[in-house]
C-alpha cells in the first residue's frame, strides 16, 4: 500500500506539472498583458497544491523549463524563480524557497517581489516578503550561507545582474549582508549591476578559484557616465573572490579559459610538430 501511495502522489505531481507548463506557455507567450497575468495567477495556486502534496521536494519538475529551480547542495532546500513580462518592458518576479522537511510535509517562504518599495537596495537587508526580485540561475554555498546569481530584467531600456546574499535562520529567510569589501561598496549588502538592455553581461562562478567572474561594465562614451542604459562590456574582467568568508573585490582580472579534456584534439600553433600533413 505504501508503494501505491507514492506512485498515486508522483501520478498526482506529473498531472500538476502539466498544467504547470500549459500555464508557463502562457505567461510568455499571450499578447494581453491581462492574460499572462492571470495565467500567472493560476500557475501560483497551481504550483503550492503541487508542492502541498508529500514528499513533493523529491519530485524534480525537470518539464517546467520556464521556471529556474536551484536545490542546496546540502539538500535543505530548493529556490524556484521565475518572472511575468509586461508591456512597458518591466517584469514581474515570482519566486519560493521550499524546505526539505523531514516528514516530507510542506514548508516554504514565499519570496514577494517589492523591488519599487525598497529605496536603497544596495544597502538593504530584506526578507522573503521584502524581496528584490530576481530570476536566479547559480547558488552558490559559503562560509556565511549562500550567494544566488540573478538576472533582473528591469526596464525598456535597462537589465540589471544581481548579487544576492541568502540566509536561512529559525525566523525564515534572509537576503543581503553587508559582507562585499570594494573601494566603492563597503556598506553593499548585494551588488547590482546595471546595463543596457541591447547589451549581455558575463556574470558567474568560478568553482576553482572560488571566485565569482564578470564583465566591467562602463558606457560607450564618458559623457554617458552614471547612464546605465547606456553601459556594457569593455571587455575586461573582474572578480568578487572569497576570503574568510569575505567577497573580496579585484579589478582587470586577467580571464583564461579552463583546461579541458578536449584540448588535445585542437593544432598548437607554436609546435610545428602537431600539426597534420597537407598531402599536397
Amino acid at each position: 500500500m505504501v508503494v501505491k501511495g507514492q506512485s498515486t502522489d508522483r501520478a498526482a505531481m506529473t498531472v500538476l506539472q502539466d498544467s504547470l507548463v500549459r500555464l508557463g506557455f502562457s505567461i510568455y507567450n499571450e499578447p494581453a498583458e491581462p492574460e499572462r497575468l492571470k495565467a500567472n495567477f493560476a500557475f501560483v495556486k497551481t504550483l503550492v497544491s503541487a508542492l502541498k502534496i508529500d514528499h513533493s521536494y523529491d519530485f524534480p519538475f525537470d518539464s517546467l523549463n520556464m521556471v529556474s529551480i536551484l536545490p542546496s547542495p546540502d539538500h535543505q532546500f530548493r529556490i524556484f524563480s521565475w518572472h511575468v513580462p509586461l508591456d512597458d518592458g518591466s517584469y514581474l518576479y515570482y519566486g519560493t524557497i521550499q524546505l526539505n522537511t523531514p516528514d516530507g510535509q510542506l514548508k516554504m517562504y514565499p519570496l514577494l517581489d517589492k523591488t519599487y518599495e525598497i529605496d536603497h537596495p544596495e544597502q538593504t537587508e530584506t526578507t522573503a516578503s521584502n524581496w528584490y526580485g530576481a530570476q536566479y540561475y547559480r547558488l552558490i554555498p559559503f562560509d556565511a550561507g549562500y550567494v544566488l546569481l540573478g538576472w533582473k530584467g528591469h526596464s525598456a531600456r535597462m537589465t540589471q545582474k544581481v548579487i544576492e546574499v541568502l540566509q536561512l535562520t529559525p525566523d525564515g529567510a534572509r537576503l543581503g549582508k553587508a559582507i562585499f569589501d570594494g573601494d566603492s561598496s563597503r556598506n553593499h549588502t548585494r551588488m547590482i549591476y546595471r546595463y543596457s538592455r541591447n547589451a549581455r553581461m558575463y556574470l558567474d562562478y568560478d568553482s576553482t578559484e572560488r571566485r565569482i567572474v564578470l564583465d566591467h561594465l562602463a558606457p560607450a562614451d564618458e559623457q554617458a557616465e552614471g547612464q546605465y542604459d547606456q553601459y556594457g562590456p569593455d571587455l575586461t574582467y573582474d572578480a568578487w573572490q572569497l576570503q574568510g568568508g569575505v567577497w573580496t573585490f579585484t579589478s582587470d582580472i586577467p580571464m583564461v579559459n579552463p583546461a579541458t579534456s578536449v584540448d588535445d584534439q585542437y593544432n598548437d600553433p607554436r609546435k610545428s610538430g602537431s600539426h597534420p600533413k597537407s598531402g599536397l
